[in-house]
């Protein structure tokens, strides 16, 4: 979580299943390029039998 390059957009119909940033997550989302609503750290998303096949977007630039 230190660098941010993870940020994934997740898709609105996976949002409830994926749960929400921590304090700490949404600190570094709120320095990342095009924060939305729907951001994640992917590296931060807890993976579950209940997300596969989970669908998520990369933001066109990644980086602060």
């Amino acid at each position: 979580m230190a660098c941010g390059s993870c940020h994934v957009y997740v898709d609105p119909q996976w949002l409830g299943r994926t749960g929400g940033p921590s304090e700490l997550e949404a600190g570094m989302l709120q320095i990342s390029l095009d924060c939305r609503r729907n951001s994640r750290l992917a590296c931060q998303i807890r993976l579950t039998d209940e997300l596969d096949g989970v669908v998520v977007q990369t933001p066109e630039r990644q980086g602060f």
